[in-house]
């Protein structure tokens, strides 16, 4: 009997073995599928990312599964997968058809980091590029001349400094920035130069490889008939547009980048100062607070001087850090004071001001805590 279980156990094991091979296949197959349909996009000039398209799939993927009696949760985990890698597939199956384009675009830091990956993005698109760098500012009228735009793509500290230069620009030319604070570089924009101006705000950071599904804030400064076709640009690169008033944008970056930032920072300082043995510490931890820490840590491999020029990027930024810190102090008082229902309230007054969203957070948190637990090493 023990040996027909054993004989059985190998036989599913290779049964199981050729399945993941044939999945394998399969994944080839829709890969070479994906690079076609990225090829026939870049001729047909079509966006990278269509959101109601992936929509439609991921749902008729979830019933599917749910039809046959698998999860459809594990379904959507492996196709977003897939998917998320066929971006960047068909990105570079793009590259390999370039649409001539008669627009020249300068772009004034275009060795950075972000600057690079904009120079990339036209030069696949088969724009003319030029670069300007700290040491090319003689030459910069002449390589200016007769652009249909110009990128200004350098620290936010020196920002405005190079946008009061830029006074020689042809009337049409469009003029723009991509720094993380928008009013005060658009109030230079539209000081400097008579013509179209818009203020970007990429929403992601040091390695991307393509736009599809990455947010790129857009303030309107000017000339918007003028900037369209630039804006269309963007969104056959796959970004996600989100408009909104530069005031308002900088108002809501002072809690999505400065505070939240600046709270990292503190937390990775305290870290520091207490000398917490990290691997000790990772190796007690839940799922939930590995993730936590390697957000605080991944901070801190990067960049020291730009997460400086954000968090001082601007003083009226101060008021909601110190409002921050002083409702920290008021839940202390309420710990110090032993006072559990007090705490109690204000954590439910909370609960309710998220609503809804709690839960979506709660389901897309465990997603994401299902996927860090897998890289756990």
């Amino acid at each position: 009997m023990k040996k027909n279980a054993a004989d059985e156990f190998v036989q599913v094991r290779k049964d199981i073995d050729q399945v993941d091979s044939e999945l394998v296949d399969l994944i080839v197959r829709r890969q070479q599928l994906t690079d076609k349909v990225g090829t026939l996009k870049a001729e047909l000039e079509l966006p990278l990312y269509v959101p109601r398209r992936e929509i439609e799939l991921i749902e008729k993927i979830r019933l599917s599964a749910e039809q046959k009696g698998i999860s459809p949760d594990l379904v959507e985990d492996i196709i977003r997968r897939i998917m998320r890698d066929s971006y960047l597939s068909q990105n570079k199956m793009r590259s390999q058809v370039v649409q001539p384009q008669s627009r020249k675009v300068v772009i004034i830091g275009g060795k950075g980091q972000l600057g690079s990956l904009f120079v990339e993005l036209f030069n696949q698109s088969g724009y003319p590029v030029d670069i300007i760098d700290k040491g090319d500012w003689p030459q910069s009228d002449a390589i200016i001349k007769n652009a249909s735009v110009v990128m200004v793509a350098v620290p936010i500290r020196v920002t405005n400094q190079v946008i009061e230069k830029l006074t020689n620009l042809n009337e049409h030319c469009l003029l723009v920035d991509i720094t993380s604070i928008k009013e005060l570089p658009l109030k230079a924009m539209l000081a400097a130069h008579k013509g179209p101006v818009i203020g970007l705000h990429p929403m992601f950071g040091p390695g991307i490889n393509h736009l599809a599904k990455q947010t790129v804030v857009v303030c309107q400064g000017r000339g918007e008939s003028h900037s369209q076709w630039f804006i269309q640009q963007l969104q056959t690169w796959g970004a996600s547009l989100s408009f909104v008033d530069a005031k308002q944008h900088d108002h809501l970056m002072s809690i999505v980048q400065v505070l939240r930032h600046f709270s990292t920072v503190v937390y990775g300082y305290h870290l520091k100062e207490e000398n917490i043995d990290l691997d000790k510490v990772l190796e007690l931890s839940s799922p939930i607070y590995r993730l936590e820490l390697i957000m605080v840590g991944r901070l801190f491999a990067q960049d020291a001087e730009l997460y400086s020029d954000i968090i001082f990027s601007d003083q009226q930024n101060i008021p909601m850090v110190k409002r921050f810190l002083q409702r920290m102090i008021d839940l202390l008082e309420i710990l110090e004071t032993e006072d559990k229902q007090k705490f109690t309230n204000r954590f439910e007054e909370v609960s309710n001001w998220f609503g809804e969203h709690a839960e979506k957070f709660l389901h897309e948190s465990n997603q994401m805590l299902a996927k860090a637990n897998d890289v756990k090493r």
